[in-house]
């Protein structure tokens, strides 16, 4: 009986041994760098280290445009508040224009307006 148990013993401690031998095998293939799964899971980590990277940059420039377009929200402001006094303060204007409001100055009847004179009257 002792022989049998040594027997089944061998065998199974056999069986586990070529068992592990071929999870071994299986887990190498599986972190294999270039084919397995360790090469997607470096290849995504490559990828988030580059997407981080990018994102950061995005944040950097929306922070500026931010800053810029706030600045520029600021003078359009500004400058629409000019706009609103200088709109009230033509409210002040009268209506009708100076040229209709102005007398022209008295022109003699006889003198000419203007006058033609020779090349030869310069000298």
């Amino acid at each position: 009986m002792d022989l049998i148990a040594d027997i089944l013993l061998a065998a199974g401690a056999l069986g586990a041994g070529f068992y592990c031998f071929v999870l071994g095998r299986r887990l190498n293939r599986f972190n294999n760098l270039e084919k397995g799964v360790g090469g997607a899971v470096a290849v995504l980590s490559s990828q988030v280290d580059d997407l981080t990277k990018t994102l950061e940059a995005a944040q950097k420039t929306a922070a500026e445009s931010a800053e810029t377009l706030n600045d520029t929200t600021q003078r359009a402001t500004e400058m629409a508040r000019r706009l609103e006094l200088q709109m009230a303060s033509l409210h002040d204007v009268p209506d009708t224009p100076v040229a209709e409001t102005a007398t022209p100055a008295p022109q003699e009847v006889g003198e000419p307006i203007f006058t033609r004179r020779s090349v030869g009257a310069r000298q």
